[in-house]
């Protein structure tokens, strides 16, 4: 993570500033419109579940931010691995954040979910789904199943 000369992960003006530090480290970064981690099934299907999705009228969060950055991706529409390491390295960034009460966690809950889920049955693997823009198509399994589970009906293009 890029550093930031006392970094104040107490206040929502805090968490903003740390975030767009991060997001200017990033060659390139453009902020997605909808991004989420998934994991897939024990199964051998292709299905992927997604606990939590950062939709269109969530704004970028400083997870999103985080998990671009363990990635090397710039926010553009993709549907890249995730290991277990990049997560927990992504989790150990973003734990301090719970410094700040004010704001809900949903994507730390989420992601030590998954990990504990991964970490369980090695057979699971973990996706990182980014949507630039709600006009591209559909990039892969993983990115429809996330545009299904957030967006409403006749909307998933």
């Amino acid at each position: 993570m890029t550093e930031l000369i006392d970094p104040d992960w107490t206040t929502p003006a805090g968490l903003a500033e740390i975030r767009e530090a991060v997001a200017a480290s990033i060659d390139g970064w453009r902020p997605p419109v909808m991004w989420g981690v998934g994991i897939t099934s024990a199964s051998s299907t292709p299905d992927v579940e997604f606990p939590h999705v950062n939709g269109p009228t969530d704004g970028t969060t400083l997870s999103g931010v985080l998990v671009a950055k363990a990635l090397g991706h710039d926010g553009s529409t993709a549907t890249l691995d995730l290991t277990t390491e990049q997560l927990a390295s992504v989790v150990e960034a973003l734990s301090p954040a719970e410094a700040c009460t004010e704001v809900h966690h949903p994507n730390l809950a989420a992601f030590r979910q998954l990990l504990g889920e991964a970490e369980d049955n090695p057979a699971r693997s973990l996706v990182a789904v980014f949507v630039g823009d709600l006009d591209h198509p559909v990039g892969s399994e993983a990115d429809g199943a996330m545009r299904a589970f957030a967006l409403p009906h006749g909307e998933c293009q």
